[in-house]
């Protein structure tokens, strides 16, 4: 429409700033759009999925560690194929203390080990400060592939969603059956929902134990990578020192309870 008939227009008044800031607009709108994953991202994953069998073939593992070699080929949802790579728990077996954290991360992703990336670092430091041994105790997630949205050339972490926690559990239960634990840490919202088998509020229920009908003990904290999203630094260490409580109450319950 020729500019000379815009004053007619009820929308007139906002042309001048949409013009303004149509170059600012563009070039998120260009940040943000995907692009193919680092070159290093795709020689991990050919290296982990080329020539992979189907998941669910074969008879169920009948120890942890043939659990873990089964898992590598897992595709019980669609997660694989965007993934470097299957992260399975890590730790001793049996293990008095099972940790659950949400999802692998994109450092996770590639190394292959759970809890290695910037949230791993605080867990590490909190978990050392509570007397805990990290490798006294085995470290799990509730989803075993990372799920990302590309953004530029990052790869934004992703909520697993109902369905994704819910296939995945088959590889939880596998490994809490083999390692017999006195407890289970839910770390987050994620880790709560899988464990415990519905989602519940983290906020309301932080220091509880909750018994499941198997008997296995339960208990909820927060996971560490809330703590690096607060800015503040007050706030942060406070938040950080609330971790450590919880991280100690676990130590104490685990020392309570008879083997």
């Amino acid at each position: 429409m020729p500019k000379k008939y815009w004053r007619n227009l009820p929308e007139a008044s906002l042309i001048p700033d949409l013009i303004r800031g149509a170059d600012k607009a563009a070039a998120e709108m260009i940040e943000k759009m995907p692009t193919p994953p680092a070159p290093h991202h795709a020689k991990v994953q050919a290296r982990h999925w080329t020539k992979r069998p189907e998941a669910g073939a074969g008879s169920a593992p009948l120890s942890l560690e043939e659990a873990r070699g089964q898992a590598m080929t897992c595709r019980r949802c669609p997660l694989w194929r965007d993934a470097t790579q299957t992260v399975f728990g890590e730790g001793p077996d049996p293990a008095d203390i099972v940790f659950v954290g949400e999802q692998p991360g994109d450092q996770e992703d590639l190394a292959g080990k759970p809890f290695v990336g910037p949230a791993g670092k605080v867990f590490d430091s909190v978990l050392d400060q509570a007397g805990l041994d990290r490798f006294k105790t085995y470290v799990t997630n509730a989803v075993k592939h990372f799920k990302f949205e590309p953004r530029g050339k990052r790869r934004i972490h992703s909520k697993p969603n109902a369905g994704e926690i819910q296939a995945c559990n088959w590889w939880l239960a596998k490994e809490l059956e083999f390692l017999k634990p006195k407890l289970a840490v839910a770390l987050g919202a994620t880790a709560a929902q899988a464990l415990l088998g519905k989602a519940v509020p983290v906020t309301k229920l932080r220091g509880d134990v909750v018994t499941r009908e198997d008997g296995l003990q339960v208990f909820i904290t927060i996971h560490p990578s809330y703590i690096l999203r607060i800015r503040e630094p007050a706030a942060k260490e406070a938040e950080r020192e609330r971790f450590l409580a919880d991280l100690k109450a676990v130590k104490k319950l685990t020392e309570a309870t008879p083997a």
